[in-house]
C-alpha cells in the first residue's frame, strides 16, 4: 500500500487558561499529538498544573 502524502498526526502545544489569567509568572505547556482529521478545531483537556496544583484546562494554541 502507499504511503499517504499528508500526515493526519500533528503535534500541539496545549497552555493553561487559568494560569494566564492570574498573573503568576510563568507558564504551564504540555505538548501532544491530535489527528488532525478527527480533531479538526482546537482541543481543550484537563492537566495538572504544578504551579497552581490542581487539574486545570489546558487549550491548544497556535
Amino acid at each position: 500500500m502507499a504511503k499517504k502524502s499528508k500526515e493526519n498526526r500533528i503535534q500541539v502545544i496545549l497552555e493553561c487558561t487559568e494560569h494566564k489569567k492570574s498573573g503568576i509568572p510563568g507558564t504551564s505547556r504540555y505538548v501532544t499529538t491530535k489527528n488532525r482529521k478527527n480533531t479538526p478545531g482546537r482541543m481543550e483537556l484537563k492537566k495538572y498544573n504544578s504551579t497552581l496544583k490542581k487539574y486545570t484546562i489546558h487549550k491548544e494554541i497556535k
